[in-house]
């Protein structure tokens, strides 16, 4: 397992990390002993790093997590998320009393003294623009509840808007093969900046994988299912933003990108890793095989440099017309 220092901060996390979002809920059947395993075997291998959020299966994620990292909290880095809980258009949902609360309820939850990573999760430009939740960030990293703070965004602009305006550690973004407008701008600066990126929906929920076929069925409660064309939050979550069968149109386009790489899956987190400035990337998971299977895209070989390009034109010519929604 390789390491990447999170921006400027003292913690180095596993390039390779996980998102826990599927053992918390909306992706479908879950079992927590299965999901116990694949955590555990996750840091055998060397992961260090998990990211959550507190309404992940109403806080479930969180408390997975208590459970497998047990008596590691100095070597198991955690990263969770709030203000979804609430409504986030209010400006109350990030008063310094409910961030407390949203803090104190995660802290209960994960069985831990300190939060190594607090990020927004997904908040509205505006309340970013009032810049009041940062001062309470703030507080909380003065007096330890919190190490580092960041923002987890839906737009570039966002992002930028933190790098110039904020003391982020981290932000973390949707990027994937599907997903490449953050390289123009977003991803050198935060660079330079020493600001970690995180790179969520690598597998663009599953298109990456090159498994679907049009007209796939998902289960009632899979997000994949009810926020197709984003009824419930932002539909760049669902499919990195494509209308389902027109993904799986694209991703028959990128059956090539297995070659010699085993799987697309592979593939695609080991395109994500080839960027130096990813601090990581971060797959979801559900089963102890799901884990195996995106910790052998740490052995496959690196994108060229003429890979690259192809896959650069491939979305400025065929992907980033059909994105829906602000990005």
């Amino acid at each position: 397992m390789n390491y990447r220092q999170l921006g400027n901060t003292d913690l180095k996390v596993s390039e390779l990390s996980f998102g826990t979002w599927a053992i918390g809920g909306s992706w479908g059947n879950t079992n927590d002993e299965e999901s116990l395993k694949a955590l555990q075997h996750a840091m055998d291998a060397g992961v260090n790093f998990f990211d959550t959020a507190d309404v992940y299966g109403d806080g479930h994620s969180e408390e997975l997590l208590a459970k497998a990292t047990k008596g590691k909290e100095n070597d198991i880095h955690i990263a969770t998320k709030f203000c979804r809980a609430g409504d986030i258009e209010d400006p109350d949902t990030y008063s310094e009393r409910q961030v407390r609360e949203y803090c104190e309820n995660s802290l209960k939850r994960l069985e831990r003294e300190t939060i190594d990573l607090y990020q927004i999760h997904c908040p509205p430009l505006a309340i970013l623009k009032d810049g009041k939740v940062f001062e309470v960030l703030d507080k909380l990293k003065a007096e330890g509840k919190i190490r580092h703070y960041g923002v987890s965004v839906e737009t570039v602009e966002e992002g930028l808007y933190c790098l110039e305006n904020t003391d982020v550690s981290a932000l973390q973004i949707i990027f994937n093969i599907f997903r490449q407008k953050p390289l123009d701008e977003l991803i050198p600066q935060a660079y330079q900046k020493g600001v970690g990126i995180l790179a969520r929906v690598p597998l663009a929920s599953g298109l990456l994988t090159g498994k679907f076929s049009e007209n796939h069925s998902f289960q009632a409660d899979d997000h994949r299912n009810f926020n197709q064309n984003g009824e419930a939050f932002n539909v760049g979550e669902t499919f990195a933003g494509l209308e389902f069968n027109k993904g799986v149109q694209l991703s028959e386009q990128l059956r090539w990108i297995a070659n010699d790489r085993d799987s697309m899956s592979k593939a695609a987190l080991r395109w994500i890793m080839d960027h130096e400035e990813i601090t990581c990337a971060i797959p979801g998971f559900k089963t102890v095989k799901q884990v195996e299977d995106n910790l052998k895209s740490l052995d496959v070989p690196s994108f060229s440099a003429e890979e690259m390009n192809k896959l650069q034109k491939f979305y400025q010519h065929d992907v980033q017309d059909h994105i829906r929604g602000a990005y």
